[in-house]
């Protein structure tokens, strides 16, 4: 399982909306050794990892207002997810309560069935956290060492378990 640490020691480059330039988020991932490359090309909001091909929009309470479908929030989404097919959405809403709670439960009707992963966040710790967890498990090198370790999973498990035994038994 990977600790802290290792996910600390992980490298990559990092696509970050210009919109986000002075975003906290930005120094966090800077100082742990990323590399950011700022783009007015990308979505307002966007964090993209060309190398796992994962995107993340940062949607902010700034942009929850009380009439967020008016707002073009949703078609902001949909166009998002038209763009990248693995993508997430940071719902930074640093209090639980029934407003953020009813915003996320229509975002996840809204985008039930799409590519579109929702990811409840409630500081710049945890966006930048959830961003490095998935991206680091969804690029090449450890993609294929996640694999692996799956399938000797998998392997061990069948070898092992009686309901396989008492199987083979009967056949």
């Amino acid at each position: 399982m990977a600790t802290h640490k290792e996910t600390l020691q992980w490298k990559t480059t990092i696509i970050v909306s210009t919109s986000l330039q002075d975003h906290d988020t930005n120094r966090m991932l800077s100082a742990q050794g990323h590399r950011i490359r700022l783009s007015d090309g990308v979505e307002s909001g966007a964090y993209i990892f060309p190398l796992s091909g994962t995107a993340f929009l940062l949607v902010g309470p700034q942009d929850l207002l009380e009439h967020f479908e008016e707002s073009g929030l949703i078609e902001r989404i949909q166009m998002f997810v038209q763009v990248h097919r693995n993508s997430f959405l940071l719902l930074f809403a640093p209090f639980n309560g029934k407003k953020e709670l009813e915003m996320l439960s229509v975002l996840q009707h809204r985008f039930f069935g799409s590519n579109l992963r929702i990811l409840p966040v409630r500081n710049n710790a945890e966006i930048v956290k959830g961003m490095l967890t998935i991206a680091k498990a969804t690029s090449k090198p450890h993609v294929d060492s996640i694999r692996d370790r799956m399938s000797l999973a998998r392997a061990h498990i069948i070898e092992s378990s009686p309901v396989w035994e008492m199987l083979r038994e009967i056949l």
